[in-house]
């Protein structure tokens, strides 16, 4: 790979693992192809989901919703879920499978009380920047690939927030999983497209 590709492993954590407190579905199959992947980039950056006790996108904050009904919230409509990746957790920690030595960042989203954060760009307000941005501009970054779970969700966001701005992302496809709560893989699936991300399988991926 080109010193200008970046792979973003967006939340391999325990909570979202097979017995964490919000599982995706079959999510453990994409700590191998990462693991592959590893060995291809010399460039790596994880994100972090990383929320206090008492989000607002949890469903136990809400009396008398359940996980993945919708509320509104300041910013928009919101999926509610099981408290997950806690600060300081167990099911917060990123998977010790995941032999990624050579990362160079950390992005930590969602930590603040009221905004959920799906993207490792952008809060769900769709205002509030990571500074992810300008890290890969500033380390001349002009190619992003993007894996990890959960595809439908932070994969996505992740993705079509890189393309906005205006770097060529692909999304490893084998390398990902997805909730697909309320139709919302199709839905993903739809505005990836939309946003110019191609999706590709990792053996596509040369050295």
């Amino acid at each position: 790979m080109k010193d200008s590709d970046v792979l973003i492993v967006v939340d391999v954590q325990y909570d979202f693992l097979p017995g964490g407190a919000l599982a995706v579905p079959d999510g453990d199959a994409v700590i191998g192809p990462i693991n592959r992947l590893s060995n291809v980039f010399r460039n790596v950056v994880l994100t972090q989901d990383w929320h206090p006790r008492g989000h607002a996108s949890f469903a136990s904050s809400h009396p008398g919703r359940q996980p993945f009904g919708m509320i509104e919230l300041a910013y928009g409509p919101q999926v509610l879920w099981p408290d997950h990746c806690v600060q300081g957790t167990a099911g917060a920690e990123i998977s010790r499978d995941l032999r990624v030595p050579h990362a160079q960042l950390i992005i930590r989203k969602g930590y603040n009380a009221g905004i959920d954060s799906y993207s490792g760009f952008r809060e769900a307000d769709r205002r509030t920047s990571t500074g992810l941005e300008g890290y890969l501009r500033e380390r001349g970054f002009r190619r992003v690939f993007c894996a990890g779970l959960a595809l439908d969700f932070c994969v996505a966001w992740t993705a079509i927030d890189a393309a906005a701005a205006g770097f060529e992302t692909l999304l490893i496809e084998d390398a990902s999983r997805a909730i697909d709560t309320n139709g919302s893989l199709g839905m993903a699936r739809q505005e990836l497209a939309a946003a110019g991300v191609h999706m590709i399988a990792s053996g596509q991926i040369a050295p």
